[in-house]
C-alpha cells in the first residue's frame, strides 16, 4: 500500500526521529531547554524589576556566556578524548544547582543582582563543556544524509520550547511567583539526565592522543585554513553580535514602547518562538539540498530587514507579525549554518570545530548584549535595534556578493 503525501512530508520532516538514541535525546533535551526558557523570563524580569537598567539585563547575559568564550575550546578537546555522554551528565548537574540556589534566593526574598550574576556565570560554565559534547554528539545518533534534519528538528525543540517556556513562565509568575520558575528549570535537569543514561552510543576513544594544547592548535589551524569553515565561524559571529540584543531588549521594549508589563513580554517571546519552530520545520523538511549557503545569506537579509521594521513599529499587532517571522528567519540561519558547519567537519576533530564555532557562535551574544544594553540606556531601545538590523543586512549583501566559500556550499 502507497504511503499518502502527507504521511512522506511527515517522515521526511522527522527522519532523524526514526533513530532511538537521537529520539530519547530530543525529548530528553525538549524537557529541560522548556525550563531553561522559563527561567530565562522569569530572570531577565526579575533584574528588570529589581535594577530597572537595560545594562544589567545585558550584564547578566554576558556573565552567563562569558565560560563560553573562557572553556569551550578546551571543553571541544576534551569532548574528542572522552565519553560525550558522561561530560553531558556532568554538565546537566552542574547548571541544576544554581537554578535551586536562584529559586532558594528569592523565595527566601534575599536575592541580590551580584548574586544573580555569579549564580549565571556557574551555569555558563556547565554550557561550556556540555555544548560541545551535545554538537559532537547528534551525528553519532543519525547517518549523515539525515543529519542537516537533526539539527533542524534540534532547533525546533529548543524553539518550541522557546514558545512554550515564557508561557509557562507567565503563568506560573503569575499563579506562584518568581521562586518556582527556577525551581521549575531545576527539576527539568532530572529528565535530561535520565535519557542520557538510556542511551546506547558507544564511546571510541582516538587512536592516538597529544598534549591538549597541541590538540587544540590543530582544531584552530584546521578551521583557519578552511575556507568555507572560517566564513560560516565569522558569520556565526557576526549575526550572534548583532541579532540577540532583538530578544533581550524584548522587557525594555514591552514596558518603555508599549507600556506593558511581564505577560506582553511572555507573549513577544512566544511569538518569537513560534516563528522559529515554523523556520526549522522548514529545514527540517529541506533536509540536505543544494544551494544552502545563498538561501542562509538570503534569510540573514530577510532577517535584518524585519529587525529594522520592528524597530520601527509602534503597533501591538505588527510587532508581534514582525517578530513571529524575525523568529523564523533567525532560527533559519542558525540552522542552516550549523548544518553546513556539521557537514564540513571531520569526525576526528569534530569535537574542536565545533568548539571553536560554539565560541564564535555563543560569543557573540554576551558582547552584543553587553552593548546593547550599555548603548540602550543612552539612546533607546528601538534605535539600538534598527542600527542592528541595518548592520545585519549590509553582511549579508557582503557574503553574497563576496565568493568567501559560504555562497557556494
Amino acid at each position: 500500500m502507497l504511503a499518502s503525501p502527507g504521511s512522506r512530508a511527515l517522515r521526511r520532516l522527522g527522519a532523524a526521529l526514526a533513530y532511538r538514541d537521537f529520539r530519547i535525546l530530543w525529548c530528553g533535551a525538549f524537557a529541560s531547554t522548556v525550563g531553561m526558557w522559563v527561567q530565562r523570563v522569569a530572570q531577565n524580569w526579575l533584574i528588570l524589576t529589581l535594577t530597572g537598567s537595560a545594562f544589567y539585563l545585558g550584564l547578566a547575559s554576558f556573565m552567563g556566556d562569558l565560560p563560553i568564550l573562557l572553556f569551550t575550546l578546551i571543553g571541544g578537546v576534551i569532548a574528542d578524548r572522552h565519553d560525550r555522554r558522561y561530560l553531558l551528565i556532568g554538565s546537566q548537574y552542574i547548571q541544576m544547582v544554581p537554578a535551586f540556589i536562584l529559586a532558594a534566593l528569592v523565595y527566601f526574598n534575599v536575592v541580590q543582582i551580584w548574586q544573580i550574576l555569579i549564580l549565571s556565570f556557574i551555569t555558563g560554565c556547565g554550557q561550556a563543556f556540555g555544548g560541545p559534547a551535545h554538537q559532537s554528539l547528534i551525528p553519532a545518533l543519525v547517518p549523515k544524509e539525515n543529519l542537516p534534519n537533526a539539527i533542524a528538528l534540534n532547533s525546533i525543540q529548543f524553539n518550541l520550547a522557546r514558545f512554550i517556556g515564557p508561557l509557562i513562565a507567565g503563568v506560573t509568575m503569575t499563579a506562584l511567583g518568581t521562586a518556582a520558575c527556577f525551581g521549575f528549570n531545576g527539576l527539568s535537569f532530572f529528565i535530561v539526565i535520565v535519557a542520557l543514561m538510556s542511551l546506547r552510543v558507544k564511546h571510541l576513544p582516538p587512536s592516538t592522543r597529544q598534549r591538549m594544547l597541541d590538540e587544540l592548535r590543530g582544531g584552530l589551524s584546521y578551521v583557519r585554513h578552511q575556507g568555507s569553515l572560517a566564513s560560516l565561524t565569522s558569520l556565526a559571529f557576526l549575526t550572534t553580535l548583532l541579532g540577540f540584543p532583538l530578544l533581550t531588549l524584548l522587557p525594555v521594549i514591552a514596558q518603555d514602547v508599549f507600556a506593558q508589563g511581564v505577560e506582553q513580554y511572555s507573549r513577544m517571546m512566544a511569538f518569537v518562538g513560534a516563528g522559529a519552530v515554523v523556520g526549522a520545520l522548514a529545514v527540517a523538511w529541506l533536509g540536505k539540498f543544494r544551494h544552502m549557503g545563498v538561501t542562509l545569506l538570503v534569510m540573514q537579509l530577510a532577517f535584518g530587514g524585519l529587525v529594522v521594521a520592528f524597530s520601527f513599529s509602534r503597533v501591538m499587532l505588527l510587532s508581534e507579525v514582525l517578530l513571529f517571522f524575525a523568529g523564523a528567519t533567525l532560527i533559519m540561519v542558525f540552522s542552516l549554518i550549523t548544518s553546513l558547519v556539521q557537514l564540513v567537519a571531520p569526525n576526528e576533530l569534530r569535537g574542536r570545530v565545533m568548539s571553536i564555532f560554539m565560541v564564535a557562535f555563543r560569543g557573540g551574544i554576551p558582547l552584543g548584549n553587553l552593548i546593547a544594553g550599555f548603548v540602550t540606556d543612552r539612546m533607546s531601545a528601538p534605535f539600538v535595534l534598527g542600527i542592528n538590523g541595518i548592520v545585519l543586512t549590509v553582511i549579508a549583501c557582503y557574503f553574497l556578493t563576496r565568493s568567501h566559500g559560504v555562497r557556494t556550499l
